[in-house]
C-alpha cells in the first residue's frame, strides 16, 4: 500500500509538471511598452526592513537626545534602528513560543477535562 501512495504522488508530480511545461509553450509574448518589471518579493522585504529600522532608529535617537540633552550624533540613527528591529523580531517569536507554551497547557487541560467527563458519564450509568 505504501508503494501504491508513492506512485500516486509520482504520478501527480509528473502531471503537474506536464502541464506547467505545456502552459509555458503557449505563452503569448506581450508587446515590449506594456513589459513593467515591479520590484521583486525580496525587494519589498528589504525595502520594508530598512525603513522601520530608520524609523525605529529615529524614534530612539529623539528619545535618547530628549534624555542626553541633544549629545547623541544622529550617526547613531541606523545602528541604533537596525538592533531594535532585531530585538522586536526576538521579542516577537519570544512571546509566539510562550504563546505556544500556554496552548499546549490549555489542550492538555482540554483533554483531561473531557477524559473526566467521559469516565464520570460511564460510571452514571
Amino acid at each position: 500500500m505504501e508503494n501504491g501512495k508513492r506512485i500516486a504522488m509520482f504520478g501527480l508530480a509528473g502531471l503537474l509538471l506536464a502541464a506547467a511545461l505545456i502552459g509555458v509553450g503557449q505563452q503569448v509574448a506581450a508587446p515590449q511598452s506594456t513589459l513593467h518589471a515591479g520590484p521583486s518579493a525580496v525587494d519589498q522585504v528589504l525595502t520594508f526592513v530598512e525603513s522601520a529600522s530608520n524609523y525605529l532608529g529615529q524614534g530612539l535617537l529623539y528619545v535618547l537626545n530628549l534624555i542626553t540633552k541633544d549629545r547623541l550624533s544622529s550617526d547613531l540613527e541606523k545602528p541604533l534602528g537596525y538592533l531594535a528591529f532585531i530585538t522586536l523580531i526576538l521579542v516577537f517569536f519570544g512571546l509566539i513560543e510562550f504563546a505556544r507554551k500556554v496552548i499546549w497547557i490549555g489542550i492538555i487541560i482540554g483533554w483531561v477535562l473531557l477524559i473526566v467527563r467521559i469516565v464520570l458519564d460511564a460510571l452514571k450509568v
